[in-house]
């Protein structure tokens, strides 16, 4: 029997839907990205969680300001995160909407094993509740939110509560036996100094909020935002059937500090409640500061990442995240630094030594790795130092240093420029002995690429895998497992592709200029929530219907760039590590499309088969899950959770007609 690879699971936290995403949470997924494409290289069955938590008072009141249903407003927000994801190139493996049904289905699960042990009592709770963190507050009324700072609402209703207080001495006996729970170690003292200082019980449901998941056989009472939003790190990765996938526990929760308490003390009291396994670590990573100030809508000084990505590209802007700011720790964010970063270590640094190496062996070696005859001492020890760099880097990784990584990548490419400076290839000769020195000096130079391009791709991956290319190896960086990444592993004879620029110099100023304007007309824009959705629910790649359309009034002209045709499912089925996916192949009278549709919670793939459906013909092809999806099957948003139901029609319609 095959030996199966082991399993890791990461999260990132399950963003509110009140807003649109900014560089911390960019820069949270930008973290859960790279840590999984390192732990897929170094052969781990990887699964990464992100998505939206949809429920609460602040989404309530932003759909009534909205003058749209809470269903509508949440499904146009999660699209429109999913959608930012998609652009800036960062998978995930499973994306979770608190409205979808496996998830309310498990946290009513996890509430019953709670209430069944003992562990959730009904009460009454008058108090200070800050809608803005979604937690009640120890102030009197009148005063504002001590960690946000933000006004607080007096909340008088029937709740149930959960036993915190009795978990005060489990949850410190399990921080002295895991050291390593709780990290950094300036968050793991300080939720220690908070559990020391006394637990109160915790409500964890509402009767003053209708929008929410409700309790059940206890209606009004809906879930308490956290009780919800927790448990969907669990629902992603199979619910009541965790064991089954074998996922759980999560290897690391990646969050940001504010949020820290919540997942070091709430959440592995729920757990502990229920008798289910804990994760196995939480890292708090610091806040990104504008000119030493938290970053804040109400500041003005909010950082957006797509004006970035169009001047700089994706690459850059991961390499600043993670070279600039040590994890743990806050960083400042400036686009002047971001661009300095850019032509000083990404242009002249890893750019130039892809480029000018490519270029040295296509004019003295026909585009071909040299075969070298000997090695003379200072090749020797680059080769050293090199692989001595690949211990260390791997080690920093794990780790989550990736500040460290980088600089130690980078003293690897500096000192590539300062062997071909010293050596100076280009200087030498047609003679035999100086070809036979060139091929050393080139062939040393291109095996150090290699290995830098290996090393740099969980942070860099669309540069690494043009360089990758660029040295003839086969597949992409991603293929190279980095246990067995050793020096000497480049075959001579390789045939390298045509050198070209991977990080063309920019003008700061200009560059400056262009994203700030960017930026700009990016705040003046409508909020996702007043627009129509982008996409229908049958490409959802979570499951989730999409929203129908705003009230805004349209020309027929508009209608009519949309061509939909009546189509019959020829084939149907699921799609591996992708529970809300189906891939199907439809005939629309002149082709047969495949198609992915995200309604495999409500529909079995042979129901489907023979059925006539609506497709939109004219959508540009995008990839889910790595499975490309040509067109989009139409159907209605149903109920509060927004199921989908597919359009059909109750007569015999041609297959291939267009509706109009």
């Amino acid at each position: 029997m095959p030996q199966q690879n082991p399993k890791y699971y990461l999260t990132t936290p399950i963003y509110y839907t009140n807003g649109l995403p900014h560089i911390g949470h960019v820069y949270t997924t930008i973290v859960c990205d790279t840590i999984r494409r390192f732990k897929r290289m170094r052969g781990y069955d990887v699964v990464m969680t992100t998505g939206t938590d949809e429920h609460g008072v602040n989404v309530e009141r932003a759909a009534q300001k909205a003058g749209i249903p809470e269903s509508e407003f949440v499904a146009r927000m999660a699209e429109t995160w999913k959608a930012l994801w998609d652009e800036l190139g960062i998978a995930s493996d499973e994306f979770v909407r608190t409205t979808d049904i496996s998830h309310v289905r498990t946290v009513q699960w996890l509430f019953r094993l709670c209430r069944d042990n003992g562990y959730v009592y009904k009460g009454h709770y008058t108090g200070q509740y800050c809608i803005y963190d979604n937690a009640y507050v120890d102030v009197k009324p009148g005063e504002n939110c001590p960690d946000c700072g933000r006004p607080t609402e007096t909340v008088t209703e029937e709740n149930y509560f959960f036993k915190l207080s009795a978990f005060q001495e489990p949850l410190l006996d399990f921080y002295k036996k895991n050291p390593n729970f709780i990290q950094p170690e300036t968050r793991r003292r300080e939720i220690i100094n908070f559990v020391e200082g006394g637990l109160k019980d915790l409500s964890i449901t509402r009767t003053t909020v209708r929008w929410g998941i409700p309790v059940p056989g206890e209606e009004p009472h809906v879930f308490y935002v956290w009780f919800d939003a927790l448990t969907s790190y669990l629902s992603a990765v199979g619910g009541p059937e965790y064991e089954r996938r074998g996922y759980w526990p999560a290897d690391v929760h990646v969050v940001g500090k504010d949020i820290i308490r919540f997942h070091t003390v709430y959440w592995p009291a729920f757990l502990m409640a229920a008798m289910l396994p804990l994760p196995k670590q939480v890292w708090a990573h610091g806040w990104f500061l504008m000119d030493q100030a938290k970053m804040s809508k109400s500041k003005g000084n909010v950082v957006r990442a797509k004006p970035i990505v169009d001047v700089l590209g994706m690459d850059p802007l991961r390499y600043f995240l993670l070279r600039d700011t040590v994890f743990g720790q806050d960083g400042n964010f400036s686009y002047d630094s971001l661009v300095t970063r850019y032509n000083a270590e990404l242009a002249n640094g890893l750019g130039n030594l892809a480029s000018r190496t490519v270029a040295l062996i296509e004019q003295s070696f026909a585009g071909k790795i040299p075969k070298p005859a000997r090695f003379e001492q200072q090749d020797d020890a680059l080769a050293k130092l090199v692989q001595t760099a690949i211990g260390e880097i791997l080690e920093g990784y794990e780790n989550f240093s990736f500040s460290r990584v980088l600089e130690q990548l980078w003293a690897v490419i500096a000192s590539a420029d300062k062997y071909l400076t010293t050596e100076k290839p280009w200087a030498l000769t047609d003679s035999e002995p100086d070809q036979k020195r060139k091929a050393a000096i080139l062939y040393t130079t291109a095996e150090l690429l290699r290995v830098v391009t290996a090393l740099a791709h969980p942070v860099l991956p669309q540069s690494t895998d043009k360089i990758w290319a660029l040295l003839g190896q086969q597949g992409s960086a991603a293929s190279q497992h980095l246990d067995g990444l050793r020096w000497g592993q480049l075959a001579p004879s390789t045939q390298l592709r045509k050198s070209q620029t991977l990080f063309p110099r920019i003008d700061k100023a200009e560059a400056l200029e262009r994203i700030e304007a960017m930026a700009n007309e990016a705040e003046k824009a409508p909020s996702p929530a007043a627009a129509p959705t982008p996409t229908a629910p049958g490409i959802s790649a979570a499951g989730a219907a999409a929203a129908p359309a705003a009230t805004e009034k349209i020309g027929i002209e508009d209608f009519a760039k949309v061509e939909m045709r009546v189509g019959q499912v020829k084939t149907a089925e699921r799609i591996v590590g992708a529970d809300k996916l189906l891939k199907l192949t439809v005939d629309i009278g002149t082709e047969v499309r495949q198609i992915c549709a995200g309604i495999a919670q409500f529909y079995e793939p042979e129901s489907l088969v023979g059925r006539k459906v609506v497709v939109v013909v004219n959508l540009a092809p995008r990839k889910l899950r790595g499975v490309e999806s040509n067109g989009m099957i139409v159907a209605a948003s149903v109920g509060p959770e927004g199921r989908p139901v597919l359009a059909g029609f109750a007569e015999d319609v041609e297959v291939g007609a267009r509706l109009k």
